[in-house]
């Protein structure tokens, strides 16, 4: 499994997805992950549009396996129901 996150280092969701991601790398065979800091990468919200499907309008951004998954609360609720990991 490879996850995407796309965020910036400022925003709060951004780092809790990052450390969980984190932790899903420290604890899963198999997995991987990127964060992509949209800042540091020039990045905006508008040019992720396409790839989501839709505006966005909040980040993170999460992708799994090239899949969109949604912003942090979503990539929360997916790794729980998934790998029981908080």
């Amino acid at each position: 499994m490879f996850v995407e996150i796309y965020g910036r280092l400022s925003c709060p969701y951004c780092v809790r997805a990052k450390a969980l991601a984190e932790k899903m790398k420290n604890e899963l065979n198999g997995f991987d992950f990127k964060f992509v800091d949209m800042v540091a990468e020039g990045i905006s919200k508008e040019d992720l549009a396409p790839r989501v499907g839709k505006p966005v309008a909040t980040v993170p951004q999460i992708f799994v396996d090239n899949t969109h998954i949604g912003g942090s609360t979503d990539f929360q609720a997916f790794v729980k129901e998934k790998f029981g990991i908080v």
